[in-house]
């Protein structure tokens, strides 16, 4: 999303018409969901995608024939014979997309504005009138709200109908995007921060899928050589120190999730020693069951709770049989969006980790 914002704001600074495909309502099985956005060029170029297809086709070549128009249009599409066959995309779902031309200055606040929430990573939510007469505004008008769903922007500059106000839920309600009174609203979560703590093969395979999955990917370890921007161009942040004294000191919040993958036993109970107790909504250490007894156990003679403890993911990943490191990589990756889309739930199901009796703790560092 960010590239195709920074497209259309330096084409709309240059003087250059674009339009704007946006899926503003879906039912049923669909390539992409609400909220996808697509910008085409008058040439014919785009940035950004509604899922491919015969449906992104479709749209495009209508988004062309719009250059130099006014106002916005909406298509519906029933994904049937009709329009998936020739992809092998028989998903029988209904999508609606926007489309609309934009050009000259006046459309640059709001873009601008739409940034700024992306970038901020608080989250936002946008409305879009998709149906004229049940919302009593023209078709395509915009709005953006915050987190704490106040109106930011809106394009162009009108009225904000009461049915867009009372149609904009708490993000913490997790919403999913809706239709109401001919507005469709399209919320964008908060954007979790994922703080990888060991920069080896899964720390670096894991933290590459996480950037490409819209986490904002700390990275931490005592070891320069692992812990660079040559090996996690992606990350937002590198901390390399001790991790008595790293961790300790990181920003860590109800928007944080914190992921132990270091290179021994001793470095992961240090880790999870300062993190299991952290306001961060997700923490979750590898290894083996055996290894996750000791340190469990380790932790327990030092006073660790077992609410702390119990909700430390762990053998962390989905169960999808991974052997190689892109496999690991995958399964944790796949438990992390998981548990971001979907709440608690999204997250596996693990047994309570009891110590067994013929095994000794890991030495544990006393508590201050």
């Amino acid at each position: 999303m960010r590239d195709v914002l920074q497209r259309l704001t330096d084409a709309l600074e240059r003087g250059r018409e674009q339009i704007i495909c946006q899926v503003v309502e879906t039912k049923g099985s669909t390539p992409q969901k609400a909220g996808a956005l697509m910008v085409v060029d008058p040439d014919g170029g785009q940035a950004g995608t509604l899922g491919g297809g015969c449906v992104e086709a479709e749209v495009k070549q209508k988004a062309i024939r719009r250059i130099g128009e006014s106002g916005a249009e909406v298509h519906s599409f029933i994904l049937d014979h009709d329009y998936a066959w020739a992809d092998g995309l028989i998903c029988g779902g209904k999508m609606v997309i926007a489309t609309e031309a934009l050009r000259g200055p006046d459309p640059l606040t709001y873009i601008r504005a739409y940034q700024r929430l992306l970038e901020s990573g608080e989250g936002y939510t946008e409305a879009v009138v998709i149906d004229a007469v049940r919302a009593g505004l023209p078709l395509g008008c915009r709005f953006l709200f915050d987190h704490d769903g106040t109106l930011t922007a809106a394009w162009p500059a009108t009225e904000i109908p009461g049915a867009a106000v009372k149609g904009v839920r708490p993000l913490s309600d997790r919403p999913r995007p809706s239709v109401q009174a001919g507005v469709a609203f399209l919320p964008t979560l908060p954007r979790i921060r994922l703080v990888v703590v060991g920069g080896g093969h899964v720390g670096q395979g894991v933290a590459n899928l996480a950037a490409q999955a819209d986490f904002e990917v700390w990275v931490v370890d005592d070891r320069h050589q692992y812990a660079n921007s040559e090996r996690f161009p992606m990350a937002t942040r590198i901390v390399v120190g001790p991790i008595d004294e790293v961790l300790p000191a990181l920003e860590i919040t109800s928007r944080t999730y914190a992921l132990i993958v270091t290179r021994g036993h001793g470095h992961d109970q240090e880790a999870l020693y300062h993190l299991a107790s952290t306001p961060a909504t997700y923490v979750g250490l590898i290894g083996s069951r055996r290894k996750i007894r000791l340190i469990f156990a380790s932790l327990r003679d030092m006073g660790f709770s077992e609410s702390a403890l119990g909700r430390v993911a762990a053998p962390v990943g989905l169960d999808i049989g991974s052997q190689t490191v892109p496999e690991i990589a995958i399964s944790i990756v796949a438990e992390l969006i998981a548990r971001r889309n979907l709440g608690p739930g999204g997250q596996a199901t693990r047994p309570t980790i009891e110590p067994a009796p013929d095994e000794v703790p890991v030495a544990g560092r006393p508590l201050a």
